[in-house]
């Protein structure tokens, strides 16, 4: 078995981001420091560790949605100290990490799993699955600067896809925009709205695909349900 598949089946984290941990020089195969993506390991006589913590394959597969607060990062270690997603996840022994990211003044739904070939469809460009944001931005962008939203914007030289943008509620000096996009570049919706001259004031995370944030609340977690995974394994 391929090493970078291995760890995603043992909850370490989706094959893409294993193979990112590998390169960086954090995983050891029978105590030898391995950075070559495609090496080959006997699950049942070769030892792993990443982090200089064995890991074993997991059979019990594990799904989960959060509501997010501001001030968690959604990272399983953070160099800076800052609280990580899994510190709010209670009773729950399997090793789960988060599918995609939200920045860490980000709140809303984020998915945590153990299941790397599902980390890797959700997350993967091929797969277009839509993610909705509410947004509350500094003033009220006009027809010009939602069209541009819509077209796609250029972010460090790259233009974004085509993104659904509708005003959902305007004041005086800010407004709140229902966002969906497909992509998941860093920071990419907060980009959008600076590129049009409307920062973010707050964002929030209220779909992906077919699974729905609803009144989950903040800070909160549940398992998904039969109907949310049923969707999920139809990716």
């Amino acid at each position: 078995m391929r090493l970078q598949k291995y760890m995603a089946l043992s909850g370490v984290a989706s094959r893409r981001k294993s193979e990112e941990m590998i390169a960086e020089g954090r995983v050891k195969v029978n105590n030898k420091i391995i950075t070559e993506l495609g090496t080959v390991i006997d699950p049942k006589k070769d030892k792993v560790l990443v982090d200089g913590k064995k890991i074993k394959l997991e059979s019990n597969k594990v799904y989960i949605m959060l509501n997010k607060p501001v001030g968690y990062v959604s990272t399983l270690k953070d160099e800076k100290g800052r609280k990580i997603v899994t510190d709010l996840i209670e009773g729950v022994r399997e090793r789960i990490y988060p599918v995609g990211r939200l920045d860490a003044d980000t709140t809303g739904l984020l998915l945590l799993t153990n299941d790397g070939d599902l980390a890797n469809k959700l997350t993967h460009p091929s797969k277009k699955i839509q993610k909705r944001y509410i947004a509350i931005v500094e003033g009220v962008p006009n027809k010009i600067e939602l069209d541009k939203m819509r077209k796609g914007v250029y972010i460090e030289g790259k233009k974004t896809a085509p993104a659904k943008v509708k005003i959902a509620k305007k004041y005086e000096d800010e407004s709140i925009l229902d966002i969906e996009i497909h992509e998941g570049r860093n920071r990419q919706v907060k980009k959008m709205c600076e590129s049009i001259n409307h920062p973010i004031k707050k964002l929030k995370r209220v779909s992906i695909g077919e699974l729905e944030l609803g009144g989950l609340l903040i800070g909160n977690w549940r398992f998904l349900n039969e109907e949310e995974m049923t969707y999920l394994k139809s990716l």
